[in-house]
């Protein structure tokens, strides 16, 4: 997606702004996403499901689209520490299990640059904007 075709985006998420909320296991770049969505007009929020035992705790904010990150094990270790524990890992991802079922967009970060992430959910937030005028 390049510059001009952003103009026409942020045009339409103004008018229909979404709650995005950005799940993952830790390392897996929410916090990057967010920040980079954020800085291009969306109303984009982390939620640390991973960290709880409330299944559903990314949908309390009652998001219009759900992203989940994941990234494997070594892409985790390279971002945080190459100590990180696997079982630590597991259960992370086992508590993401609800969210990642229940998303709207699944993005492997280990395999996918910052960029790309981001205009990935860029065409998912577009896509979404669109059924909601078709509804509307």
């Amino acid at each position: 997606m390049d510059d001009s075709d952003r103009e026409p985006m942020s045009s339409l998420v103004a008018q229909r702004p979404l709650q995005i909320v950005v799940v993952g296991t830790c390392a897996s770049g929410k916090s990057t996403l967010v920040k980079a969505l954020r800085s291009r007009g969306f109303n984009a929020f982390a939620c640390a499901q991973e960290h709880s035992f409330v299944p559903d705790l990314w949908r309390h904010q009652k998001p219009d689209l759900v992203v989940f990150l994941e990234a494997d094990l070594a892409a985790i270790r390279r971002r945080r520490s190459p100590t990180w524990s696997e079982t630590i890992y597991r259960a992370q991802r086992q508590r993401l299990a609800n969210a990642r079922q229940a998303s709207d967009v699944v993005i492997d970060t280990s395999r996918v640059d910052v960029d790309s992430t981001v205009r990935l959910v860029e065409r998912a937030a577009l896509q979404r904007v669109l059924e909601f005028e078709g509804n509307a």
